[in-house]
């Protein structure tokens, strides 16, 4: 049987709310322990994929980090209200240089 995959969005508040309109799970979260401890409930609860806002991100990212080898769930930082910061292309350019051992970017 095919199970339908879980999708979260953490951050805040403004930035995220558009994504509950579209049918997705929000999880508010604006602090570091806070956005850490979603991330590790989402995880425990089967989502396989979390948006969570670039700025949420920096905030959590040794969490971020621990589920960047991890199948499920899959973490991807989006622009928050006040736009793109640079971490979700941060982690490109890391995860491209990692594996052809040069930053072509």
């Amino acid at each position: 049987m095919n199970k339908k995959a879980k999708i979260a969005v953490v951050g805040d508040q403004d930035s995220i709310m558009v994504f509950k309109a579209l049918g997705f799970q929000t999880f508010y979260a604006t602090e570091q322990k806070e956005i850490e401890s979603t991330i590790h409930q989402l995880a425990r609860d089967d989502y396989s994929l979390i948006y969570i806002t670039e700025e949420s991100a920096a905030l959590a990212a040794d969490t971020v980090a621990l589920y960047k080898t991890s199948t499920f769930p899959v973490i991807i930082p989006i622009p928050g209200r006040n736009g793109s910061q640079g971490f979700g292309m941060k982690g490109i350019q890391d995860n491209i240089e990692k594996a052809i051992g040069a930053d072509i970017l």
